[in-house]
């Protein structure tokens, strides 16, 4: 059986004293050949953060390593956008996809805000372009637009009002109208309309990684676990969600999770996501379909902390267009 200390062999001691207690919190989900590749990394990621008076803000879907090991906030991408506000921090690492990056330097227009990757992106961000909404909005004259925040700062600043998977039916109803523009999910547009009688105008973009996930894949992991717990998320299409137990945002599923506490459970999401989460709860078993976001799986330790050690790679944007798509995210922080 693998002991801490053979875990630790080989590891600068100095380091590994440093971070022994940060293994035994990710050692379920972190096998014991790959501690090594990490310590140092790790060390040197939470001594940069106190020199660069930095945070780092993870999203769900980020590997353990970096979830458990280095950040000091993790969340979806709504709790993302809140903390970023609540910190005092002169540097914020956001470690996720680019969007989410230009949505915390949105909201911290005075603080730098790094992407320790800036070719980390998202289908669905580059589904859609400013001209399309400007267009959407000419056939559809008078309807708001509901803009997701899975979106640039570009598409934001032609928008009305953003949303998260969270929130987005409590968005569309806050509007008090009879019909709305949903951009860009058509999945998440789709599920939002079962819910609510506005009519939701869609448009075809997907997530290359919940798009992937079939009602025959829930169905063959119900015949080998039975009893489990399916949980999806909303990115997901209206079948893979009907023959779900539950559908909300990573943060939803979490909380699910905390409070029913299912002896199985099966998360129809980013596969991180049911690793980050089985470690806070080692007495239930996770099965997953998964499926790995590449964008996601482009931000690494290495990269962190090249980040911070170099100051990049910085996220810019153009003041005129920050100014008209901070509007948006902050209607939406609004809503309570």
């Amino acid at each position: 059986m693998q002991t801490v200390e053979n875990v630790f062999a080989g590891i600068d001691p100095a380091v590994a004293g440093r971070t022994a207690h940060i293994y035994e919190n990710m050692r379920r989900v972190v096998p014991a050949f790959k501690w090594p590749r990490y310590a140092a990394d790790i060390d040197a990621i939470l001594r940069l953060k106190r020199e660069r008076n930095a945070v780092i803000l993870a999203h769900n879907y980020q590997t353990p390593e970096i979830f458990h090991g280095v950040s000091d906030i993790v969340g979806d991408s709504l709790a993302l956008a809140r903390e970023a506000m609540n910190s005092r921090a002169k540097v914020i690492v956001l470690c996720g996809v680019h969007f989410m990056a230009e949505t915390a330097k949105l909201l911290n227009p005075e603080r730098t805000v790094l992407i320790p990757d800036p070719e980390a992106g998202c289908s669905l961000a580059e589904s859609i372009t400013g001209a399309d909404v400007r267009r959407l909005r000419e056939l559809h004259p008078g309807a708001p637009v509901v803009t997701y925040v899975n979106t640039s700062a570009e598409v934001k600043a032609e928008s009305d009002i953003c949303c998260t998977s969270a929130n987005a039916l409590k968005v569309v109803e806050s509007l008090g109208v009879p019909e709305v523009i949903f951009i860009p999910d058509e999945y998440l547009a789709q599920n939002v309309a079962a819910q609510t009688k506005v009519r939701i105008i869609t448009w075809k973009g997907r997530c290359e990684v919940h798009e992937r996930f079939t009602v025959n894949d829930i169905e063959q992991l119900r015949e080998t676990h039975p009893g489990v717990a399916v949980l999806a998320h909303p990115e997901c299409s209206p079948a893979v969600i009907a023959t779900s137990d539950f559908s909300g945002s990573t943060a939803a599923m979490i909380d699910y999770v905390g409070k029913r506490r299912p002896k199985i459970v099966m998360m129809v999401t980013e596969c991180s996501m049911a690793d980050n989460v089985s470690a806070q709860y080692p007495e239930l078993q996770f099965v997953q379909p998964c499926k790995f976001c590449p964008h996601m799986n482009r931000i690494t330790l290495p990269k962190i902390r090249h980040s911070l050690e170099t100051l990049t790679h910085e996220v810019l944007i153009d003041p005129s267009v920050a100014e008209r798509a901070r509007l948006p995210i902050e209607r939406m922080l609004a809503l309570r």
